[in-house]
């Protein structure tokens, strides 16, 4: 097996075709479908089934390509490694975030940090919580953004520092009966409706987790993977959002409460991870540190509305005596 066999295997069995595959590869799909061919001969394997239009992994093929994976994710360490030997303070940093982490947090964060490192390229991709540990898995990216239950690190493969703590919000229209404080307990929510993130998303299952130890059976009007669509509906009296405190909700006209289970705030810690078996690049452990620093000024982007003050009351007027007439 060389290389470019293993490279071709795994991305026919990442995109289903090996017209696709071809297509990613930027080789001739002849050229693409030799190489399978050629592997499976040289193996004594048959690697793919054929289901309608779409080649899957046979049996065989599913026990190999976890190898193939770690191959290909060890050649580019190795490359990134003389790399960052050759240049220095000069390579491309990958970074996996949530959409509400981009917008909140990177978007005036990467300023700061292209200050000081002007030479290192960043590559974003979007993404949500399991989607994240699958790019860090695979080695796509250098640093994904998480909610530290969100998913579940192997600590002898990943690494991972605390960026700072994100709280549970609820965002509704003033007139939601949510009571006049800045925070509610979360069992107070049962039969409302509520506008959450869909499933994939890290922080919804840290909701879900909230409320099945409330004994909150949600009333979900509806799911979305656009936090600002959430906040729109809520902004329009359709429900009652759950959003994290990292989210900019300062363009909408709603309230904003916290959520607490038994008088104790519920928060999830946020943290940055890496894969410990591909060695960082120092301007990637110090983006991390500098996130940390950064986040510690900034967080929460968003905090619960404060109550109005109460009206003053106006003392009635002083009833004046009748004057005197004269004369008595």
């Amino acid at each position: 097996m060389n290389l470019r066999q293993a490279l071709t295997f795994v991305t026919v069995a990442e995109l289903g075709t090996v017209s696709k595959a071809a297509v990613r590869l930027r080789v001739a799909q002849p050229a693409s479908s030799r190489q399978i061919i050629a592997l499976e001969q040289e193996l004594g394997l048959r690697l793919f089934d054929r289901v309608g239009r779409r080649l899957l992994l046979t049996g065989e093929g599913e026990q190999l390509i976890a190898g193939c994976r770690l191959l290909l994710s060890s050649v580019s360490s190795l490359k990134e490694q003389a790399q960052l030997l050759r240049q220095g303070d000069t390579g491309v940093l990958r970074i996996g975030a949530s959409p509400q982490h981009i917008e909140s947090v990177l978007s005036p964060f990467l300023h700061r940090y292209a200050e000081r490192y002007p030479k290192v390229e960043i590559r974003i991709r979007e993404g949500t919580g399991s989607e994240i540990l699958t790019m860090l898995e695979r080695g796509e990216i250098h640093l994904g953004q998480n909610l530290l239950h969100a998913v579940r690190l192997d600590d002898q493969h990943f690494g991972s520092l605390p960026l700072g703590p994100v709280q549970l919000l609820a965002a509704c229209h003033p007139a939601m009966p949510l009571g006049p404080r800045r925070s509610i307990e979360i069992a107070d929510l049962a039969g409302l409706p509520l506008l959450l993130l869909d499933s994939g998303f890290g922080f919804r299952r840290a909701f879900d987790a909230a409320s099945r130890m409330s004994g909150l059976k949600p009333t979900i009007m509806f799911e979305s993977r656009s936090p600002h669509t959430l906040l729109a509906l809520a902004e329009a009296g359709h429900g009652i959002a759950i959003v994290p405190s990292q989210l900019q909700c300062w363009r909408y006209d709603v309230r904003i409460v916290g959520l607490m289970h038994r008088r104790r705030v519920l928060q999830e810690p946020l943290t940055i991870s890496w894969d410990k078996r591909r060695p960082l690049p120092r301007f990637a452990t110090d983006y991390c540190a500098m996130l940390a620093a950064h986040m510690r000024k900034t967080f929460p982007i968003t905090r619960p509305t404060e109550p109005a003050p109460p009206k003053e009351r106006r003392s009635a007027p002083r009833k004046q005596r009748p004057a005197r007439q004269a004369g008595r």
